[in-house]
């Protein structure tokens, strides 16, 4: 496995399996990996031949309020994961590497990414596709895979490329989680023991709105009954409960009469943990 901290040396590596008419696959990371994080890299590798990885924890998409530095870091035990998945090449450049003394231009998604997360974190999601844009750019993979629990992110990515004609295919995959339900995220290990105990009720909350969309519930009715269900989490504060056309991420009224997507973001201290369901009449 390589590991490359240039650009170019990542280029060149691609550019050698573009020679021997290998296809290439990209999940791109900040590290801290665990078992979602591999199941990525096994889609990828189900899908190409080869499998690079980037590890970069992104500064432009932390606001003001997010500390970059107590983001968890485990490189070694990164790339010891990565080995045994067989991984082509692991990508981990600096802040200067990536982005250069001077760096000044960004790409943004206007309409996806000033609402839902995108309005609690401002400038979130245009740190998250100015990054995701370079990566493309300088790997230039076939196909890149991204979990779906960031179900606002895989979006707005996948709207990137259409709109900039990008040469790839983007993957969304199934989100991995704890035997509790927990979706996995490399923030759980910053949860409080009582809040990590409490943390469940997401899930608990999505499984419940699943389970009463057979139903055809009104919008409302439904959005009260997962928030009764977060209620359980004492130690959690909802800032956000959102029901949103799946396909479009637009505001759904009235009776649920197609396929929605739940979003929920729960933040416990200081830890924000977001999670997704897709659900149907």
């Amino acid at each position: 496995m390589q590991i490359c901290a240039r650009k170019q040396e990542v280029r060149d590596r691609v550019t050698g399996l573009r020679r021997q008419g290998q296809t290439v696959g990209l999940v791109p990371t900040m590290g801290f990996l665990h078992e979602g994080h591999l199941s990525l890299v096994r889609e990828a590798a189900r899908r190409t031949d080869r499998v690079i990885v980037s590890i970069f924890v992104n500064p432009t998409q932390f606001g003001p309020n997010e500390d970059l530095t107590t983001y968890p870091r485990d490189p070694e035990g990164d790339l010891a994961k990565l080995r045994a998945e067989g991984v082509d090449a692991v990508f981990m450049p600096d802040v200067e590497e990536m982005y250069g003394a001077r760096g000044d231009t960004f790409v943004e998604v206007p309409g996806l990414s000033g609402v839902l997360q995108g309005a609690l974190r401002p400038g979130h999601f245009r740190g998250v596709s100015t990054v995701v844009t370079k990566l493309f750019n300088i790997v230039q993979p076939d196909v890149a895979v991204f979990g779906e629990k960031d179900f606002q992110q895989l979006a707005i990515i996948r709207q990137m490329v259409r709109d900039l004609d990008m040469p790839l295919q983007v993957v969304g995959h199934p989100t991995v989680r704890e035997e509790d339900g927990l979706a996995m995220s490399s923030r759980n290990v910053r949860l409080a023991p009582e809040h990590r105990a409490e943390a469940p009720a997401l899930s608990r909350s999505l499984a419940a709105a699943a389970e009463l969309a057979a139903s055809r519930p009104d919008i409302a009715g439904l959005e009260s009954a997962i928030r009764v269900v977060l209620a359980e989490a004492p130690g959690g504060k909802v800032e956000s409960v959102d029901i949103r056309d799946a396909a479009t991420l637009a505001p759904l009224t009235g009776k649920l009469d197609r396929e929605a997507v739940v979003l929920l973001a729960v933040r416990f201290g200081p830890v924000l943990l977001i999670d997704q369901r897709v659900i149907a009449p």
